[in-house]
């Protein structure tokens, strides 16, 4: 199975690669940009036998910087609906 996790700068920290995106899309024309948050994705190839405990393990011990980064852990659609 492939898990997805995204991770991105907390709220309250300064995300200067996102407000960059967002005036260069207002320039380029597309007005109805409020806000961009740029993070950074990865793409895990777990065996069956992966938990929810040991994906949130790797985020928090390699993955994602706890102290001013958030993440976000997408399962597929078939451990969604179990």
């Amino acid at each position: 199975m492939v898990v997805r996790i995204h991770v991105f700068p907390r709220r309250e920290i300064l995300d200067p690669q996102g407000k960059a995106i967002a005036s260069a899309l207002r320039r380029l024309g597309f007005d109805g940009v409020v806000d961009v948050r740029a993070g950074k994705s990865f793409a895990l190839t777990l065996d069956d036998g992966a938990t929810r405990e040991s994906v949130a393990a790797m985020c928090e011990k390699l993955l994602a910087n706890l102290v001013v980064e958030d993440y976000e852990i997408e399962w597929p659609q078939a451990e969604t609906k179990a």
